[in-house]
């Protein structure tokens, strides 16, 4: 897991990671080459780990330096991986402008939607991207949890605040917003991309401070059991910092 960063990525990297491998094969046949965007994809981390793994990649990233770090990952590849990766200045909002309706078996979307205000719109677009029977895969803040991180650091006021707003301010001191798993559910069906699954990210460790470092193996293999598990389980995952919806195309 080098490479990640502190500790609270290392854990939503592999922890997505996971979920997507899973849906991936209970949704398409062992061993199909599948078409995939990534849309908002930062650094590139599941973008290069899907390209290794044999599948045809289309990165979308409007952030300049996220861009150009995830081109710096790639040119690190060999040959055969840079070939099934296409990187692409681009927001996530115009997906139409840059392809084709259906040109994709599965589009990430994540980490994004906090950053849209109105995300609807988006989501629809994204939604036609995908071919019949695609996986739209979402990660979002969790609306229903924005309570908790204050709760737990002693901000009652703002844990007060969270309970009836979904809008949070971020480690980075931007404002965003945060979505909740009924709503994202209710808009899912309307764009024709109906929930199929869903996880929690982060039940654990989503206080842990910025740049905590990764521990021992051993007990990395603890704690990422002890999340996996949780993102699975009712009523852990519905308290998770992240939410990773999965939709399917119809």
């Amino acid at each position: 897991m080098s490479g990640l960063g502190g500790l609270r990525n290392a854990v939503r990297q592999e922890l997505v990671a996971r979920q997507v491998d899973e849906q991936i094969g209970q949704r398409f046949p062992v061993g199909q080459r599948l078409r995939i965007l990534d849309v908002g994809m930062g650094q590139g981390t599941q973008a290069l780990r899907l390209a290794r793994a044999g599948h045809l990649v289309t990165g979308l990233e409007s952030d300049p330096e996220m861009l150009a770090a995830a081109q710096e990952a790639l040119a690190g590849e060999p040959a055969g991986i840079r070939d099934r990766v296409r990187l692409m200045a681009g927001d996530g909002r115009e997906t139409g402008a840059h392809f084709l309706p259906g040109s994709f078996d599965v589009v990430l979307c994540h980490g994004v939607l906090m950053y849209v205000p109105e995300p609807d719109a988006m989501l629809a677009g994204l939604a036609r991207m995908l071919a019949p029977g695609g996986l739209l895969s979402l990660l979002v803040r969790n609306g229903d949890a924005l309570a908790m991180r204050a709760g737990l650091g002693g901000d009652w006021e703002g844990a007060n605040t969270a309970f009836d707003s979904a809008e949070y301010t971020n480690r980075l001191g931007l404002p965003v917003r945060a979505d909740r798993l009924g709503a994202l559910t209710a808009t899912l069906s309307g764009i024709g991309a109906p929930l199929g699954a869903w996880y929690g990210v982060r039940v654990f460790t989503d206080t842990a401070a910025d740049g905590a470092a990764l521990p021992p193996e051993a007990e990395l293999d603890r704690l990422l059991a002890a999340e996996d598990r949780a993102g699975r389980t009712d009523p852990y995952r519905s308290v998770a910092a992240l939410l990773h919806l999965c939709g399917v195309r119809g």
